[in-house]
């Protein structure tokens, strides 16, 4: 009930559940206090602010679409007598209507008394008696005045009928009778148009926020996606390394057992043959090839090591790897060993 009461408030139960004289107060100004946070008094003064807001704002409403409606019906005179040649009593009119706007509005800007209190100098000495001087003569203002009101009726009208045809096409070709009819209804039909679009416009207001709450749930799973096809991507490539480095050091392995095996098959050819100049350069160059692809095995065992040594710091699924690279270590020193007993033999 007390929530209820303030919901501009960020309160919750546990709070006042553990602020028990902070709740009391609440209640207290629940009782004085609507849910804006306004008193009674307050609330009662505002209310009466609005509506003579909204008096005010109606009445000048209705100045400014009556000035506006002048303004517009002076203007297509204008065009009209640009193109065709009016009637004189039309010009006549309109002239009249014309300069009586002007002589008040150039009063209006020369008398500000009616928006201030302060005195204001008059431009270039002007005062609203020389303007209002420059009114046309009565018999013509009387005769606008009387024509007035249907020249503006009739404008209104062409209007409105110029806001029905866009938003009803298909009713150029009705009869005025049915026109006359739908313009009755046309303010309903606006207001109708205008609720539509405030209930669009929050819509869209309410799938923007939507939107920008699911993007960021996109891009929050998007990064735990991206993560974990990093990890995925990083522990087949250690899989796959460590077949790679034992695939290696099985080519190594079988590479030095071809070399010791041919080392003794030339080593059983030096004893039987001769010590001849020939075979004892024949010898040297055998020896210079041994030593290279000797030099080419310790390099790649160096490679190797390098980057089994790399690995090692990744934990214990690597000790079975680390176990096979001290056997094949340990047999490949002992196969250089041999190795070099049998390049001394030779020798």
């Amino acid at each position: 009930m007390v929530l209820a009461s303030f919901p501009l408030c960020d309160v919750t139960e546990d709070d006042l559940t553990q602020n028990p004289r902070f709740c009391k107060l609440l209640v207290l100004l629940a009782q004085h206090m609507d849910r804006t946070g306004l008193t009674a008094s307050l609330k009662a003064e505002l209310e009466k602010t609005e509506q003579n807001l909204q008096s005010q704002r109606r009445q000048w409403l209705r100045t400014e679409v009556l000035h506006r409606g002048l303004q517009e019906m002076i203007q297509d005179h204008h065009v009209r007598k640009a193109h065709v040649t009016e009637p004189p009593d039309q010009n006549m009119f309109h002239e009249t209507m014309e300069k009586c706007l002007l002589v008040a509005q150039c009063v209006r800007q020369l008398d500000p008394s009616s928006a201030t209190n302060e005195e204001q100098p008059f431009v270039f000495g002007l005062t609203p008696r020389h303007v209002k001087e420059l009114t046309p003569p009565d018999k013509d203002v009387q005769r606008m005045r009387r024509a007035l009101p249907k020249q503006l009726e009739n404008h209104l009208r062409q209007k409105c009928l110029h806001l029905l045809s866009y938003y009803q096409p298909e009713c150029e070709t009705e009869s005025e009778g049915l026109k006359t009819v739908k313009l009755s209804h046309l303010s309903a039909l606006l207001d109708k148009e205008k609720t539509r679009a405030e209930s669009l416009r929050g819509t869209c207001r309410e799938n923007a926020v939507l939107l920008q709450r699911q993007s960021q749930v996109y891009l929050c799973e998007l990064m735990k996606c991206i993560q974990l096809l990093q990890t995925l991507i990083l522990d087949h490539r250690l899989k796959i390394q460590t077949d790679l480095d034992r695939s290696k050091l099985d080519y190594l392995e079988g590479k030095c057992e071809l070399v010791l095996q041919k080392l003794k098959a030339e080593t059983v050819e030096v004893q039987l043959d001769t010590y001849t100049p020939d075979s004892i350069s024949a010898h040297r160059k055998i020896r210079e090839k041994l030593e290279a692809e000797l030099k080419a095995c310790r390099a790649e065992k160096q490679a190797a090591e390098l980057k089994l040594t790399s690995f090692e710091i990744l934990g214990k699924e690597f000790k079975a790897l680390a176990d096979e690279y001290c056997r094949l270590r340990s047999e490949i020193e002992n196969k250089k060993w041999a190795l070099a007993e049998l390049t001394h033999v030779k020798s």
